[in-house]
């Protein structure tokens, strides 16, 4: 057991947290790691979000895609109720840069995990399209799976591949990371939103590359004017301390001017650029704001 996170690993056991893995990278070299088992591939959930957003900044960078870009650029609006709105609650005028950070006017978001799972229309994109918005896009934060679902069916749309197919060349070899798993719509889009399968190594490495802005090994594999823009507070949120220190674009901002990106069960990639420093957390639990409690507390005054 290692010494420099026997505290962390004393916080979460005292509270029963269901931690798997743990990785702390500072200074681009592997600080510590902890693994109660196997640091195997799981589904990294909403962290899976980051990853979509990486693929559309680089499909911004090929001239494939705008913020300004409009769903209904690539979708139809498919039904005669859409034809009648007025134009600020189509669906068709919500933009990219709506989408990347939650703002699409929905007050229920489409899509959530239950409703895919039981959804008979197959094409997910014209069952989003249908659906009239609440409000005006670009006002409100409402955490939207769906969101990011339609983000990779656009950039589908708009480069002719699904977001893995796109990512696996540009940054998942570049990285190492090989053979990724990442679940689909029933018509093949990848499902962005979340269904991405990595191991903490290599989501902590991931986060590494986000530290350096995405240089990687000398070659800039991300453009790191994206990264700076992304991973700043583009709307405010609310929440526990954590969730309330607004959002970017597919990543949250933290305590500790910190930002994250983070999954459902508590995976959690941190990044902490006054520390030089990457986080990486794989657990089975809810009680995710007790285990940030536990980095801030136990990890994070040791950097």
């Amino acid at each position: 057991m290692s010494n420099r996170l026997s505290g962390f690993i004393d916080y979460i056991t005292d509270r029963g947290l269901q931690v798997h893995s743990t990785r702390v990278r500072q200074s681009g070299q592997l600080w510590e790691k902890f693994d109660l088992t196997e640091d195997k591939r799981r589904v990294q959930h909403s962290i899976s979000k980051s990853f979509t957003c990486m693929a559309v900044g680089l499909a911004i960078e090929e001239g494939k895609l705008s913020l300004d870009s409009r769903l209904g650029e690539f979708f139809n609006d498919n039904t005669s109720v859409n034809g009648n709105l007025e134009p600020s609650l189509d669906p068709g005028n919500i933009t990219l840069y709506n989408l990347l950070r939650m703002s699409s006017g929905h007050d229920s978001p489409p899509l959530w995990a239950d409703e895919r799972a039981s959804l008979k229309e197959k094409d997910w994109a014209k069952y989003y399209m249908s659906l009239p918005l609440d409000r005006k896009p670009g006002d409100i934060f409402t955490y939207s799976s769906g969101d990011t679902f339609m983000i990779s069916a656009m950039l589908q749309a708009a480069t002719g591949e699904t977001v893995r197919d796109y990512l696996t060349p540009r940054l998942f070899k570049p990285l190492g990371i090989e053979n990724v798993m990442w679940e689909s719509s029933p018509l093949g889009v990848t499902l962005g939103c979340a269904g991405l399968s990595i191991s903490n190594e290599e989501l902590s490495i991931f986060g590494q590359l986000l530290l350096q802005y995405g240089l990687w090994e000398g070659k800039q594999i991300v453009p790191e004017s994206w990264i700076r823009f992304v991973t700043g507070k583009q709307i405010d949120t609310k929440g526990s301390p954590d969730w309330a220190q607004g959002y970017g674009c597919q990543f949250w901002m933290s305590t500790h001017d910190a930002y994250r990106a983070d999954g459902a069960s508590g995976q959690l990639c941190i990044i902490l650029p006054r520390k030089d420093a990457v986080i990486a957390v794989n657990s089975q639990e809810d009680r995710m704001q007790e285990i940030m409690d536990a980095v801030w507390t136990e990890i994070y005054p040791l950097l």
